[in-house]
């Protein structure tokens, strides 16, 4: 008679993992968890260098009139935290944003146009989009309202905020 073994009760062969297969499972995740992070919170933006202002020196610049702000957020954000003092709102979303954008510039494409977001992110990429679509003048506000790897933001610094209500 031939002895047949059982599998062991806490083995279940193919399907539990080695040290090694979770060890870089773990790792991957890790490394993709802080890549997203730091697209998320914009750890590596920095204001002030070209084509860059920080939050302090737009809110300056917009309340002169040297630069039109535009707070390219969703009007749920607005809502939440408000628009920064001197920003217009303006979705980045809206079909028809870069018409609505040359009719707050007068037509104008060599206006500057300071764009503000959450954390930087958003603004970024609509600058390079506007700047393809001919505008020249174009500036990010990496810190943006919420604070990033730039700066701590609208927000933190206390800057002043006008309530936005839907019309």
């Amino acid at each position: 008679m031939t002895k047949v073994h059982a599998p062991h009760p806490h083995k279940s062969g193919p399907t539990r993992l080695s040290r090694r297969a979770f060890g870089v499972g773990a790792g991957a995740l890790i490394v993709g968890g802080t890549l997203f992070a730091s697209r998320w919170y914009n750890i590596s933006a920095q204001a002030g260098v070209e084509g860059t202002l920080s939050v302090p020196d737009v809110h300056r610049a917009a309340l002169s009139g040297a630069v039109l702000l535009i707070d390219i957020r969703r009007p749920d954000e607005w809502q939440r935290t408000g628009v920064g003092e001197g920003a217009v709102p303006l979705d980045m979303r809206r079909d028809d944003f870069t018409e609505a954008l040359l009719e707050q510039t007068g037509g104008r494409t060599d206006a500057p146009v300071a764009l503000i977001c959450a954390r930087g992110v958003r603004s970024r990429g609509l600058t390079a989009r506007l700047t393809a679509a001919g505008f020249t003048n174009i500036i990010d506000v990496p810190e943006g309202m919420l604070g990033s790897g730039a700066g701590p933001g609208w927000l933190k610094r206390g800057l002043p905020l006008v309530a936005w209500t839907p019309e």
